[in-house]
Formats: C-alpha cells, sequence, structure tokens
C-alpha cells in the first residue's frame, strides 16, 4: 500500500504547468511518489498531514549539469578559475583530479547532493567523467549508493576522455580510456541501473566528457549505443573549444556532432556560450537541448548566452550549476538568481530579459524536458511529487509576497529551503536530513579531502 499525503493550506503553489497557474490557499493530495490532486480542503483520511500555511511551494529544481567529483577543491585559491586562462586552469586541475579515488567520489558526490537537496533540487543529473586508472571502474555505482542514502533523485552520466595528450588532449594519461572500456562500462551500468519506469530513481546517461579531448569514433559508437539501450546522451559544446576543432576538423563542433549522430531530442550540451544564431536553428530543428551554466560563464569572463533569441529559435533550455571548480557552490537557487541577473543586464535596454519566472520553468519543467521527464517538472495530477518550500513567515521576506511566481530570483532566495520532497517522501525538513548522521558523514568527507587532495601532492598547490 502506497503511503498518503496531503499537503495543507499551502500559502500558494506555483505549479510552473503549461498554463502557469498558480494555486491560493490550497492542498496536495500524494499517494506514493504521485500527486494526485491539488485544490482547496481536500479532505479524506490520510496517512500524514503536512501543515503548509504560509509557505510558497514550488516543483522541484532540476539540475541537468554538474561534476559532483570536483567538489573537494571549492575555495582552493592554487586553481581558482578566474585567475588563469581556461587551458592554464584545465593543465592545472587535471594534475589534481588524477588524485581522485573510489572513496573521494562517494564522498564528493554526498556533499554535492546534499547542497541540492538542501537549496530545493530534486532531480540532479551529474556528467562524471573523472576515471584515474587506480580508481576503478566503479565510481558512478558509489553514486547510486550516495543518492539513495539522500534519497535524491539520480541521472548519472558516465563520461570519458579518450584522446591521448600525445595526439592533442589536455587530458593527463592516468584518465584517459579507450572508447571500447568506456562503453563496455557504459552498458553495464545501463543493465545494472537504468529505470525508464514513471518516477524512477536512477537513470544512465551516455556523456563523453567533450569533443576536443575524444576520438570521433567514441561519439559515433556512444550514439549507436545510446539508441540502441533507448539512453540520453550528453557532452561539453560550445565552450571555447570551436577554434581548436575548426583546426583539427575543419568544422565547427555542433557540425561535427551533427555529422557522428550526437544530435537529436535525446541529447543535450551543456554551456553553449560559443554558438552562432545559425546554430541555434540547428539546435531547435534537431531538439538537441542545452544546459545553461551561469555561474562558469560569469567567472571565467564568457559572453552571456542569448536566452530570448535560443527560445525563439525554438531552443530546449534548461538549468546547471556546473561542477564545484568553477562555481564552488552545488546550489541551483543561487544559479537561478545568477541567471536572472545576468540576463537582466544582458536584454534590459532591449526590453527582452526573461523574467524571474520564465527562468525558475527553466529549472523545473525545462530540466525535465530535456531529461525526457515527462512525469516531473511540474506540480500537478499524476506528475511526482517533487517539490519543495519556502517559509515566507520569515521576517526578511516580509513586503515581497506580492508574486510568488517571480518571487525566488527576483528576491534572491539562495539560502536553504524549509523542506524538500521527493517522490513523495519529505528529504530535507526545516535543516534536517531525516535519517542521516550528517555530523559523521561531513567529517568523513573532510578525513577524505585531507587524505585524497591535501596530503598526497602539496606541490600541486603551489
Amino acid at each position: 500500500m502506497h503511503k498518503t499525503t496531503l499537503i495543507k493550506n499551502a500559502g500558494a503553489i506555483v505549479t510552473c504547468d503549461k498554463d502557469d497557474t498558480i494555486h491560493y490557499n490550497s492542498d496536495i493530495l500524494i499517494k506514493g511518489p504521485e500527486i494526485i490532486r491539488i485544490g482547496k480542503n481536500i479532505q479524506g483520511k490520510t496517512d500524514e498531514i503536512i501543515n503548509a500555511r504560509g509557505m510558497f511551494v514550488y516543483p522541484g529544481l532540476v539540475n541537468t549539469h554538474h561534476h559532483f567529483f570536483q567538489t573537494f577543491v571549492r575555495n582552493l585559491a592554487a586553481v581558482d578559475y578566474p585567475a588563469m586562462t581556461v587551458i592554464d586552469w584545465i593543465n592545472k586541475i587535471y594534475e589534481i583530479f588524477k588524485l581522485m579515488d573510489e572513496d573521494a567520489i562517494y564522498y564528493s558526490s554526498l556533499t554535492a547532493m546534499a547542497d541540492l537537496v538542501k537549496h530545493g533540487c530534486t532531480t540532479a543529473f551529474d556528467h562524471q567523467y573523472c576515471y584515474p586508472r587506480h580508481a576503478g571502474k566503479h565510481l558512478v555505482d558509489r553514486q547510486m549508493k550516495a543518492a539513495e542514502l539522500l534519497g535524491i533523485r539520480y541521472h548519472a552520466g558516465r563520461g570519458a576522455n579518450t584522446l591521448p595528450k600525445s595526439e592533442g588532449s589536455t587530458v593527463p594519461d592516468e584518465m584517459v580510456e579507450t572508447t571500447d572500456e568506456f562503453l563496455s562500462d557504459c552498458e553495464r551500468l545501463i543493465d545494472t541501473y537504468h529505470d525508464p519506469a514513471p518516477f524512477s530513481m536512477k537513470q544512465i546517461v551516455i556523456a563523453p566528457c567533450q569533443p576536443i579531448n575524444c576520438y570521433k569514433d567514441t561519439f559515433v559508437e556512444s550514439a549507436k549505443l545510446a539508441r540502441d539501450k533507448g539512453v540520453f546522451l550528453h557532452t561539453h559544446l560550445g565552450e571555447g573549444e570551436n577554434g581548436p576543432m575548426t583546426e583539427r576538423w575543419g568544422k565547427r563542433t555542433l557540425k561535427w556532432c551533427e555529422e557522428t549522430g550526437f544530435t537529436g531530442p535525446d541529447v543535450w550540451i551543456a554551456h553553449g556560450w560559443e554558438l552562432t544564431p545559425e546554430e541555434y536553428s540547428v539546435m531547435a530543428d534537431t531538439g538537441t537541448g542545452l544546459s545553461h551554466c551561469p555561474a562558469p560563464a560569469t567567472l571565467g569572463g564568457f559572453p552571456i548566452i542569448n536566452i530570448p533569441a535560443m527560445k525563439s529559435a525554438g531552443m530546449r533550455l534548461s538549468l546547471g550549476c556546473d561542477g564545484s571548480a568553477t562555481n564552488d557552490s552545488s546550489n541551483l537557487l543561487d544559479s537561478l538568481r545568477m541567471a536572472y541577473l545576468m540576463q537582466s543586464f544582458h536584454h534590459k535596454q532591449r526590453g527582452r530579459a526573461p523574467s524571474a519566472y520564465d527562468l525558475l520553468k527553466m529549472a523545473t519543467a525545462g530540466g525535465a524536458d530535456i531529461l525526457g521527464r515527462k512525469d516531473l517538472g511540474s506540480l500537478e495530477s499524476g506528475k511526482g511529487a517533487d517539490l519543495f518550500m519556502i517559509d515566507t513567515g520569515k521576517l526578511e521576506f516580509a513586503g515581497a509576497l506580492h508574486d510568488p511566481a517571480n518571487f525566488l530570483a527576483k528576491t534572491g532566495v539562495t539560502g536553504p529551503v524549509h523542506l524538500t520532497m521527493i517522490n513523495g517522501r519529505v528529504v530535507y525538513k526545516d535543516g534536517t536530513l531525516p535519517g542521516v548522521d550528517e555530523t559523521r558523514l561531513a567529517a568523513e568527507a573532510e578525513e577524505t579531502c585531507t587524505r585524497v587532495i591535501r596530503n598526497t601532492n602539496q606541490n600541486t598547490f603551489h
């Protein structure tokens, strides 16, 4: 029997549905993982009642690009992203990434996932391309354990770099895999974890790291395997690699991906600030999605993407944190606020800036669409019970409650939320992760960071 939960008397329920419905002073009836009904004064016997008086309720945020393994290099001055060129940064930071082992992947993932959950994220995609030879192949397996412990809905991107440095890659040879071993492990992970059913908590994405650091065959065969297995594809694209790609192949990266079969409605890319207006049309025509990551663009001083033009062309858009090496945070509410301010700065003079609510829809319904999750992304009957609540009774919110839809990004609500629910289960409430010994895990994570990062190669940090 599925547990029934009634969320009672919510001040506002911002659904992010196709009609942009907002329910005021209303209830949400949940059975198991599914929303059954939203309305006023819902009656009947339930297993649990959650008092939501004074709460604004939103669909869970969907993070479509991250690198959990980077969490242990946050706030590390030696690899400060804005202080060096991208190439210099890559060359230096990979010397740290090659130190990672299985435990470091587990605890860095736990850390990032906890940050996401505390800030209203309910579905997270991670692009795990860090595979030092000594770490073995069971790194995504450990991430799955971390996701299960915290109760987050997890889409694991099995990434890889296959081109050695001797042939133009920027990746240390200790982190390079062959195409065959990469795809073999993708197949193992899909067979072990991928669940395409409605409300599934675990899915696998085939995600070669980036075209500049892989053989063409890696992308061709990845696309073939993904279509055979019915899973999605992801990579980095349009973040400064077009010059080298044109030198190497005589064509820009998106065209190269088209020719390898690596575009389509089952594909999305990260970043895309190098895309041209002509390429917006290619993205739209092929159905290829984009994960906008505002933090690394701001830190790196890269161009601000033209969201209005992309949407006008018909592109599918979502929001991502990106890795902590270029964000120092796993807070998608913070990325939402940053995206809003960036777009307002860039487009205000032309009067075309997307609203705070437009960007919230990117981070909810847009993210679910990018991941192929028709069961998520909005609060309505038949959808998954993924949501978060903001307690608007706090003094700092007084006088700002006029517009629940635009409230989050416009007023800078970036702190921990009051409650996060995933699949009908409360996984975070009022500062606590239920059933999780957070103090112990934090201490274990810090010990692992010290052992793997701080003590292994002190010369790396100077």
